[in-house]
């Protein structure tokens, strides 16, 4: 019993990183309770134990007296002296009184105390080290599975838990495997223990993975604005300098990519956007979808909402796969995004035209000049141009522009598809 004290000390000491007198402290505490029972009828019982060699011994006080009458409370003086030559009648003296099976009952509380009341010491130095490195990547060895895909991490002095939905699905662990992951928390367990808590889904653990790749992260020149992500698949990154003369996307790519590619190399080939930030949503909303070209925006401020058309051949890239890439650049611009193809959005505006041109509301059949009259229309320079032009082509009423195409409105009038889609739009959303 001995050895295996002494050995768990050095275990508990080394590896856990507890200190021995807390080891020693903690069985004493329960090996007291133990004696007790054991010893009954004494007084003052109290437990010592060697923290170098591991010896376990039981003691009780006894007074010093001339002739002993009750053997549980006195001893008589020159016993006592056997212990302590020094010692004189009315003291009080410490003698041994280990009972003959106090190593198996030892051993079975020490084995108690190692699996309950440590974890609390245990706790104790998992905090100290771990509460102040939330956001931190830690590197460790996959030492077990358990309950499914639950990865138990070996970081050195304890385990990190890496829950299978703090990870992406499309990647796949193995025991002995070497694995990154960033510490998302520190928390108490039901048993008094704490427990570490890894996550590589989370979106810090791209930015914490910049910010070792890119100095100027560090430095604090290059900012990282706002950061979205999709684990696994797609992140999205928007990016600011505090110097001009310092081009963050460039900066956060590095030299033919190398800072870029290594983070997309841990991220099992995750695709990275780089995108320069704004505090424009809108602008932001075009950084993100650029080269695409946004042919028009539609904002919904009462449902939070943004529509966006865009060519029919750009619809799918900006929409990705499963949507994937339209519901991050919402969460960029923290709005819902709804994106349209233009061929759509043009045969809605069309049947609406349509509709409109054959309502029986006189306003229709006025001339175009008159337009201006009108409450809620209110025309540009700009537009007051294009309403000469058509005018001039013979479609001088709203009913003859509203039953025309923009496309045929183009051939006679020469005027842009856009333009004339302004007009009937102002027009149209008038009479909505």
């Amino acid at each position: 019993m001995n050895k295996d004290l002494v050995a768990i000390f050095e275990y508990l000491e080394r590896e856990k990183g507890i200190k021995r007198e807390v080891v020693v402290n903690a069985i004493e505490e329960s090996l007291l309770i133990a004696a007790r029972k054991s010893v009954q009828g004494l007084t003052n019982v109290s437990v010592s134990i060697n923290a170098k060699t591991g010896e376990i011994e039981v003691f009780s006080e006894k007074e010093i007296v001339e002739k002993v009458e009750i053997p549980e409370e006195e001893i008589a003086l020159d016993i006592a002296r056997e212990i302590d030559p020094d010692c004189q009648i009315g003291q009080w003296i410490k003698v041994a009184v280990t009972p003959e099976n106090f190593g198996r009952i030892a051993a079975q509380t020490a084995r108690q105390v190692i699996s309950q009341k440590l974890r609390g010491a245990e706790r104790d130095v998992i905090y100290e080290e771990y509460r102040h490195r939330i956001n931190e990547i830690v590197s460790g060895s996959i030492k077990r599975i358990v309950r499914g895909a639950t990865l138990i991490v070996d970081l050195g002095k304890v385990e990190g838990i890496l829950p299978d939905r703090f990870y992406p699905n499309t990647e796949k662990y193995q025991v002995g495997q070497r694995v990154q992951a960033m510490i998302l928390e520190v928390r108490d367990t039901d048993n008094g223990g704490a427990e570490v808590i890894l996550t590589r889904s989370h979106p810090e653990i791209v930015a914490q993975l910049f910010m070792q790749e890119v100095p100027e992260l560090m430095d604090g020149i290059i900012e990282i604005k706002k950061i979205v992500r999709d684990a696994g698949y797609r992140t999205k990154m928007a990016v600011s300098s505090k110097d001009s003369k310092i081009d963050p996307l460039g900066t956060c790519v590095g030299l033919r990519g190398t800072r870029v590619k290594n983070i997309i190399r841990e991220l099992n080939n995750e695709k990275i956007d780089i995108i320069p930030y704004s505090a424009d949503p809108i602008q932001l909303l075009k950084n993100s979808l650029d080269p695409v070209v946004i042919k028009k925006i539609d904002i919904n401020k009462e449902d939070n909402q943004i529509t966006i058309i865009v060519e029919d051949e750009d619809y799918p890239t900006v929409l990705g796969k499963k949507g994937m890439n339209a519901r991050l650049t919402g969460k960029l611009i923290e709005m819902s995004l709804n994106v349209k193809k233009a061929s759509e959005y043009e045969k809605e505006a069309r049947f609406d035209r349509q509709r409109l041109s054959l309502s029986e509301d006189p306003e229709l059949d006025l001339q175009l000049e008159e337009l201006g009259t009108l409450e809620g229309v209110k025309f540009s320079m700009k537009d007051q141009l294009i309403l000469d032009s058509l005018k001039d082509a013979g479609f001088d009423t709203l009913r003859k522009v509203l039953s025309s195409s923009p496309e045929e409105l183009k051939k006679i009038t020469s005027v842009s598809q856009e333009m004339i889609e302004e007009i009937l739009n102002k027009i149209r959303n008038r009479r909505n």
